[in-house]
C-alpha cells in the first residue's frame, strides 16, 4: 500500500502557460469551449488542438474532469475541470470545490507529481477571489494523494495571488 502524500503548495504570480509542471488545470465549461479568461489564454498559447480534444469529450459535468494534450504549452497535459455548465455563466464555491476535487483526483490517478492551478471560477464565473482561494485550498486538504507532490497555485492577478497566499497560510 502506497503512503499518502501531502503535496507542497506553492503560490506564484505568473501566467499558467509558462508553468513547468506535468499538467495545468483549465477552469472549463461543460462543452469544452475555450473562449475567454484562463481558457482563452491556454488555447491561444497552446493551440486549437487543446480545445478540439476537450470538445470531443464533452459534455463534461461539473464534478468531472478530462485530460487533453497541451499543444505548444511547456506542460505535458491540460486537465479541463468545469466550474460551470454554460460558457461565461456565474458559478459558486460548491461548483468550484467539485471542479477542483475532480482535477486533483484525475491528476493523481494519472500519476502526475506536479500540477498548476489558477483561480477557479474567479473570472467570468464571478466568484470572490478569497472565497475561491479558500475553496481550492480546502479541496487540496480534503483530497488523499498517492503521487501528487507539488501544487502550484498561479495567477497573473495580484488580488488572486494575495488570496492564494492568505488561504495557504490558514
Amino acid at each position: 500500500m502506497k503512503e499518502t502524500i501531502i503535496p507542497k503548495i506553492e503560490v506564484k504570480k505568473a501566467s499558467i502557460t509558462t508553468l513547468e509542471v506535468e499538467a495545468i488545470v483549465n477552469p472549463a465549461n461543460s462543452f469544452g469551449f475555450m473562449g475567454g479568461g484562463v481558457a482563452g489564454v491556454i488555447k491561444r498559447v497552446g493551440g486549437q488542438i487543446i480545445e478540439e480534444e476537450a470538445i470531443e469529450q464533452a459534455p463534461i459535468q461539473v464534478g468531472q474532469a478530462v485530460l487533453t494534450t497541451a499543444g505548444d504549452l511547456v506542460c505535458n497535459k491540460v486537465i479541463h475541470a468545469p466550474t460551470m455548465h454554460n460558457p461565461a455563466e456565474l458559478t459558486d464555491s460548491h461548483k468550484v470545490l467539485c471542479a477542483v476535487k475532480a482535477a486533483l483526483e484525475l491528476a493523481d490517478k494519472q500519476g502526475f507529481k506536479s500540477l498548476g492551478m489558477p483561480g477557479m471560477g474567479t473570472g467570468v464565473g464571478g466568484l470572490d477571489k478569497l472565497e475561491a482561494a479558500k475553496t481550492i485550498v480546502k479541496a487540496i486538504k480534503e483530497t488523499e494523494f498517492k503521487h501528487l507532490e507539488k501544487i502550484m497555485l498561479i495567477d497573473i492577478d495580484d488580488e488572486m495571488v494575495s488570496a492564494f497566499e492568505q488561504a495557504v497560510k490558514k
